[in-house]
């Protein structure tokens, strides 16, 4: 059994008693990675605001109440936690556009097939691939998550992953997923005096055709996160073309 292990530690991420028990004792919101201020240019990019969204590991984080507030008319929320959904669920229950439902991200089978036009990970599958069975896991939740997606529809994914651990779960083309990557420096970040960078993180990064970064590419702050955006392509489309990378313990 093979773990993402480059930002882990002793916790097992991917298990319901230990956020039940988190959400117990901290209390309040808490938002992963970004907040929607950051993430709004690319959600709105990708998602219109009437779409279906589903936002998996929604946690206490405030990130869909934002995007109500910016216009979005969908958005069910759901999390392995019973602690947060049931939180969660009291904290909006005058706010219809959101929903919360306590469900697990390897078996979404409550919801039919091409469910919801948009789906939004921050941080999710990183708990997977920190937790035991983390090659299958990941498997299992991002194969749910393309059952789940309409032709068309976009999954975000809000990772510290690199494209060198990331690409090779998100390329398998059973997933028949296009994928586009962006980098945004953490929260924060400044560059440094002097700096003569033009680099905007509102464009996509070229990618090689293995869907890796260009040799030499640098990274602004090394604490960058790095946002997949994968649109399911339509099952006609031909995915002959379309390279399958094997995974190995490199990249678990």
């Amino acid at each position: 059994m093979y773990r993402d292990v480059s930002a882990c530690n002793t916790y097992n991420y991917g298990d319901a008693l230990y956020w039940d028990a988190r959400y117990i004792q901290e209390g309040g919101s808490f938002d992963w990675y970004q907040r929607y201020s950051a993430l709004r240019p690319f959600v709105r990019k990708y998602l219109p605001t009437s779409s279906r969204v589903l936002m998996v590991g929604c946690g206490n984080a405030v990130m869909s109440e934002d995007m109500v507030t910016d216009g979005y008319e969908d958005i069910m929320n759901i999390d392995i936690s019973s602690v947060a959904v049931d939180m969660m669920r009291r904290k909006y229950e005058h706010i219809p556009q959101l929903k919360y439902m306590q469900m697990d991200v390897r078996d979404m089978s409550f919801f039919p097939d091409e469910s919801f036009d948009g789906v939004i990970d921050k941080g999710t599958l990183d708990s997977l691939m920190c937790g035991t069975n983390a090659p299958i896991s990941a498997a299992q939740m991002l194969g749910e998550v393309s059952r789940l997606l309409k032709p068309g529809g976009i999954y975000m994914l809000i990772t510290y992953g690199d494209p060198t651990v990331r690409i090779p779960h998100l390329s398998r083309p059973v997933y028949n997923w296009k994928i586009e990557l962006y980098i945004i420096p953490r929260p924060g970040f400044q560059r440094p005096d002097g700096s003569t960078s033009t680099k905007s993180h509102l464009e996509p990064v070229p990618t090689s055709e293995k869907g890796l970064l260009p040799a030499g590419f640098v990274l602004e702050d090394p604490d960058s996160h790095y946002i997949y955006i994968c649109r399911k392509m339509d099952v006609t489309t031909d995915l002959s073309h379309v390279p399958s990378y094997p995974l190995s313990a490199d990249v678990l």
